[in-house]
């Protein structure tokens, strides 16, 4: 019998830096979080195909898409020490600055105070679906974390370090791995329903050459209370801004929209270069931490903006961007 890689200990401690952000793809692919910018108490009920989702608010109101940062955080931290091999715990030790930071937030006592406002929200707003994590559908009712606990303070009574426990729901959905990379600019996206569309194009197109869908179903899929022709206004606004991460926006005959990779990501005349698994674990030996495919795709990405030459040795130029990307880190 192999060793027990993952076991579960009392309790993980975040301290891996500059983790990929990775987000569940169940959240991404349904709304479960308000977009609005207010306390926001109304009970959300969402259908789709066979999923059946309500989302009940706390007196605090709903767990807002900026609130969503710290389970983003918690999940990139989760899947870089299982890509590590380290063992990891539904608990949480984190420290709020850290938080903040990779969160790209300020650091005022304000942003304190709003964090500590976020873990109220995640706690109190109450979801009941049966949503597919980890390949086990069970219909059920959690609260977005189980709980949470200012762990140290500073004299001030300002939160240094926090203890969380994500709901057994999302740790499975991270354990089976059931999570996508999100580009680092996601955190720059102030308004929400950017952040939203931005999810769904991210777990809809990826990097298949497009993604076309409706304004009805983007309307539904988003979760936003706007307006049908209000909602059409603002996707406008977005293509016109055009500061969507990784995704091209572009209006379509019949009210569509269609997303597409940014920088020749996808390419039919050329083919991506192919890597083996041998230099796929010489980088992960290399770059301990990281998640390897998210380097991949970021040295594919690389290749696609600067001609995609047709390379004879794939695996050493790789290898060689590897270790290049080290030296940046060190």
């Amino acid at each position: 019998m192999g060793p027990d890689r993952h076991r579960q200990g009392d309790f993980f401690l975040c301290d891996v830096f500059d983790a990929i952000p990775k987000d569940d793809i169940a959240s991404m692919e349904h709304p479960l979080f308000s977009l609005a910018t207010r306390p926001d108490r109304r009970i959300l009920s969402y259908a789709h195909n066979d999923t059946q989702i309500t989302v009940t608010p706390s007196v605090k109101g709903l767990a807002t898409i900026h609130d969503k940062d710290i389970l983003i955080f918690c999940i990139s931290q989760l899947m870089a020490a299982l890509n590590a091999g380290r063992s990891v715990s539904r608990t949480l030790h984190l420290k709020a600055h850290d938080v903040l930071v990779a969160t790209n937030r300020d650091t005022s006592g304000d942003a304190y105070r709003r964090l500590r406002e976020a873990f109220e929200r995640l706690a109190g707003t109450r979801i009941t679906t049966n949503i597919v994590t980890g390949e086990i559908e069970t219909t059920a009712g959690f609260g977005l974390i189980e709980s949470w606990e200012i762990v140290r303070r500073t004299r001030g009574g300002r939160m240094v370090s926090v203890a969380v426990t994500l709901s057994e729901w999302l740790y499975r959905a991270v354990l089976s791995k059931s999570v996508l990379t999100l580009s680092r600019d996601y955190f720059r996206l102030r308004k929400p329903l950017e952040r939203r569309i931005y999810e769904l194009a991210r777990k809809h197109c990826g990097r298949q050459p497009g993604w076309t869908v409706s304004v009805d179903t983007l309307l539904k899929k988003s979760g936003s209370a706007s307006p049908r022709r209000v909602f059409r206004k603002m996707l406008r606004d977005m293509i016109a801004a055009d500061h969507l991460p990784d995704y091209d926006m572009t209006e379509e005959p019949g009210d569509k929209i269609r997303f597409a990779p940014r920088a020749g990501l996808v390419d039919p005349q050329v083919r991506p270069p192919v890597l083996s698994e041998e230099a796929l674990e010489e980088a992960r030996r290399l770059m301990p931490g990281w998640d390897v495919h998210a380097l991949e795709a970021e040295w594919r990405g690389v290749w696609a903006r600067t001609g995609r030459q047709r390379l004879r040795k794939p695996d050493a130029a790789f290898l060689g961007w590897i270790g290049k990307r080290r030296r940046q880190e060190s």
